[in-house]
């Protein structure tokens, strides 16, 4: 999903200081969830939180990823959960999302929002598979999330293996 599509199924994840809306409240509300991993997924992935507070439409596709990485006895290379929402702009693109925002153009600054800011994103492992560098999970890892209707963010031109954000 490229952002364009997320902010025209979702909303604005953040209050703009130019409308008079809580666009942050609204999307929240209607968007997001805290969801109850079941205690079968924590009991043999201990990384993860209890509760993960996400996008509703991430909860049947991340589910049915960690369902799989345990069926295919591979839950152990999941060893650190790093983030799910989190409203803010892409790494390395702040200045150009800034910039676009304050001039509102917001058709522009859009195209520089993380994915995570609609809480559509989330990321594992990131101290061996940080951004720009070579990703180390393997295949069938990888699979499981691709399966489940995720992207991979080590497909990406820039590499960021820890991230998977739904199509």
């Amino acid at each position: 999903m490229i952002p364009q599509n997320a902010l025209q199924r979702y909303g604005i994840p953040f209050d703009s200081i130019t409308t008079p809306q809580n666009e942050k409240t609204i999307f929240e509300t209607q968007w997001m969830v805290s969801w109850d991993i079941p205690l079968i997924i924590n009991q043999k992935i201990p990384a993860l939180p209890n509760k993960l507070y996400c996008n509703k439409d991430l909860v049947q596709p991340l589910q049915k990823a960690l369902e799989t990485l345990i069926d295919e006895n591979i839950h152990q290379e999941l060893k650190t959960f790093d983030g799910c929402f989190n409203p803010r702009p892409i790494r390395g693109y702040e200045k150009q999302f800034k910039k676009y925002l304050d001039s509102q153009q917001f058709d522009k600054a859009v195209k520089y929002v993380s994915m995570h800011s609609w809480g559509i994103a989330i990321d594992f492992n990131a101290a061996w598979n940080q951004l720009g560098k070579i990703p180390t999970l393997s295949q069938k890892f990888v699979s499981a999330f691709t399966n489940a209707g995720f992207t991979w963010g080590g497909n990406f031109k820039r590499k960021h293996g820890m991230h998977f954000e739904l199509n």
